[in-house]
Parts: structure tokens; sequence; C-alpha cells
């Protein structure tokens, strides 16, 4: 995404327990949140005066959080379970400085998912298994997994998985982008 929208960036992978902040978070909003918080702060110690993006997604259906599936397997255990109800996407996008969090944004986009059949997640899963083990809802709503739903409700790029706009907006605040 931020390729696409002419953002130059290096990438590096943030050393957290994301483990221990799942357990402490109270609404998926703060633990998306929380998350990306910790991934912009741990990214940022020792980059001196670099900006840094943090960014996670959380998916929760009927009061359960989901883990990115660990199998094949279990992606259709997740893709089961989501069939006929609704997912609760919130992703949240974080900058820090000088081993502080400057800004922090997060969105929720509301996916109603149609009945699905075993059949029909296999033949999903045939055409976009491993591609989606990487996705916490198991799908890529810019390929096949559009399929997957009657109804969305929500920011395209909070879904693909981070508030792109408000993201853009914040890099212009600080003078990161032209505005």
């Amino acid at each position: 995404m931020l390729e696409a929208a002419g953002v130059e960036f290096d990438v590096a992978s943030p050393q957290i327990d994301e483990a221990a902040l799942k357990a402490a978070a109270l609404l998926t909003d703060d633990l998306a949140a929380g998350l990306a918080h910790a991934k912009a702060l741990s990214v940022s110690e020792g980059r001196s005066g670099d900006w840094v993006i943090g960014s996670d997604s959380v998916v929760e259906v009927q009061g359960r959080l989901f883990d990115k599936p660990a199998d094949r397997s279990q992606a259709a255990e997740h893709l089961q379970f989501f069939s006929g109800k609704t997912i609760q996407l919130t992703s949240a996008v974080a900058l820090a400085r000088e081993n502080a969090v400057d800004w922090t944004h997060a969105e929720t986009a509301t996916l109603q998912v149609r009945p699905l059949s075993e059949d029909f997640i296999a033949f999903y899963l045939d055409r976009e298994w491993p591609a989606v083990s990487h996705c916490v809802g198991v799908f890529r709503l810019e390929g096949p997994g559009v399929q997957l739903f009657e109804r969305i409700d929500g920011d395209h790029f909070t879904i693909l998985g981070m508030p792109l706009l408000p993201l853009l907006g914040a890099l212009r605040e600080r003078g990161l982008l032209p505005s």
C-alpha cells in the first residue's frame, strides 16, 4: 500500500511479544492500536531521527479473536466458523520517532460472511493457499477472498490491513509528504 501511494520506506521487523499484548488487551481496537504502537516503538529504538510506521490488524468474530492460521486445516476451521457470521476487522497504524509514539489511529470494518459450504471452502483454499496463510481473516479482498462476503462496511485500506488515508494525512502534517 505504501509503495502504491508513493511513500518511500524500508522494512524492519519489530521485536515484541504479541501474545502478551493480546492477553492484556480488553477491546479489539485497543489491541490493534497497542500492537501497532508496540511495533513502531520497537523499531524506532536506536533509529535516531527516523520516523517509523507500525501497523497491525485484529479479527474478532462473536467475541473470539483469531490469529493467522497455522496451517491449511486451521484456515478451513476459521472459514467454517466465519460462515454466516460478521467479522469485525480492526486495523491500526502508529508513527514513532526517537523512541516515542507520536500518533496512532485505528479503524474497524464490518464484513458479513455469506454461508460457506465445505466444497466452497476447499475450492477457495485450493486457489488461495498458501497466500492467505499470512492473513488474519484468511482472505485477500483484492483477490478471490471477496467471494466470502455478502456485505462489507468500512474503509477499503483498513480492510487491506492499514488505515492508509489517515496515515498519509499524518505524514503530510509532519512534513514527510508534500501537502
